[in-house]
C-alpha cells in the first residue's frame, strides 16, 4: 500500500508555514495540515500557502480556522451558530482555494458532565433536523477538488456522531448534491476510543473515509500506543483509500528525532499490507 503522509503544521518550530513545510519535508512527510486561530488569519497566509507546494514539496492538504465559535454549529445560541457557521464558509472557501479538505464535527468541546456511561448517544429528531441542515448548507458552499469532512470525535470530546457509523447515517441522509464534496475522517485516537472492531468500522464506512488523522490509543505518534497499525492500514487499503494520513497527536521527543521514526514505521507497516 502507497501512503501519502502529512504533519500538522504546529507539531514542528518554524517561524512561517514555508520553513515549517520545509522541515516536514526533510522529515519525510509529503502534506502539511494547516490549523489558525481565527484572530490570527490574514490573507498573507493564503498568499504564503498557495505557493507552498511549489517551493517545498509539501501539499496544504488540509486548513481549519478555529478557536472562538469552532466547534459550536449546535451551540444553543442561535447567535453562536450564526457566527459559527459564517467562520466554518471562510474555511471552506480557503480550502477551496487551495484544493483541501477542511472538517466539521457535531460539536468540539470538553463535555460537562463528562458522559462515562452514556456512550453512542443519538440525535433527537429536532436536533439531527438542524444539523442536517448545517450540512446541506456548508456541503453546497465546497468545489470541486476540496471536501468539507465530517470527523466522528470521542464522547469526551462531542455529545453525538461519536463513531462512523453515525457519521455515515447523517451523510446518507443529507441532500445527496451536498454530500457530493463530502465525506469522513477517520482519527485513530477517536477511533481507539469508540469503536469496537477499528479495522471492521473502516470497512463499513469505505468510500465516505477521504482523509485520516494519525494518533494512537494514548494520543501520541504511531507505534506509542496499542492500536493495531498493521490491521488498521489493511483496512484502509481494502477500501481502495488514497487521501493523506495527517499526524496529529503529541511528540514525546525531540520531533526531528520523532517524527522520521513515525514516518518510517508507517511506510513500513503500509508496505506490509
Amino acid at each position: 500500500m502507497n501512503i501519502k503522509l502529512s504533519c500538522t503544521a504546529n507539531m514542528v518550530p518554524g517561524k512561517s508555514l514555508t520553513e515549517k513545510a520545509e522541515r516536514i519535508a526533510k522529515l519525510g512527510y509529503d502534506g502539511m495540515a494547516i490549523f489558525v486561530d481565527t484572530p490570527d488569519w490574514r490573507d498573507e497566509l493564503l498568499n504564503e500557502m498557495l505557493k507552498i507546494e511549489s517551493r517545498t514539496g509539501v501539499r496544504p492538504c488540509e486548513f481549519v480556522l478555529t478557536a472562538g465559535v469552532y466547534g459550536h454549529l449546535m451551540d444553543k445560541d442561535s447567535e453562536v451558530r450564526r457566527q459559527a457557521l459564517v467562520s466554518y464558509k471562510q474555511s471552506i472557501a480557503i480550502a477551496n482555494e487551495l484544493g483541501a479538505i477542511t472538517e466539521m464535527e457535531y460539536e468540539y468541546r470538553t463535555q460537562d458532565p463528562l458522559p462515562l456511561f452514556e456512550p453512542y448517544q443519538k440525535m433527537p429528531e429536532d436536533e439531527k433536523e438542524l444539523y442536517l441542515s448545517i450540512v446541506n448548507e456548508l456541503g453546497a458552499c465546497v468545489k470541486d477538488g476540496a471536501a468539507m469532512l465530517i470527523e466522528s470525535c470521542n464522547r469526551y470530546e462531542t455529545k453525538y456522531l461519536t463513531r462512523l457509523c453515525d457519521c455515515v447515517e447523517i451523510l446518507e441522509a443529507a441532500d445527496p448534491k451536498a454530500t457530493k464534496n463530502m465525506g469522513l475522517i477517520a482519527d485513530f485516537f477517536h477511533l481507539s476510543i469508540e469503536e469496537t472492531d477499528i479495522p471492521q468500522a473502516i470497512r463499513d464506512a469505505g468510500k465516505w473515509i477521504r482523509h485520516v488523522h494519525l494518533g494512537d490509543s494514548n494520543r501520541l505518534p504511531p507505534s506509542y500506543g496499542h492500536t493495531d497499525w498493521k490491521a488498521g492500514l489493511k483496512a484502509l487499503s481494502d477500501i481502495g483509500f488514497t487521501g493523506y494520513m495527517n499526524l496529529e497527536c503529541g511528540v514525546p521527543g525531540p520531533y526531528d528525532e520523532v517524527l522520521p521514526k513515525v514516518a518510517k514505521f508507517l511506510r513500513d507497516t503500509a508496505a506490509e499490507v
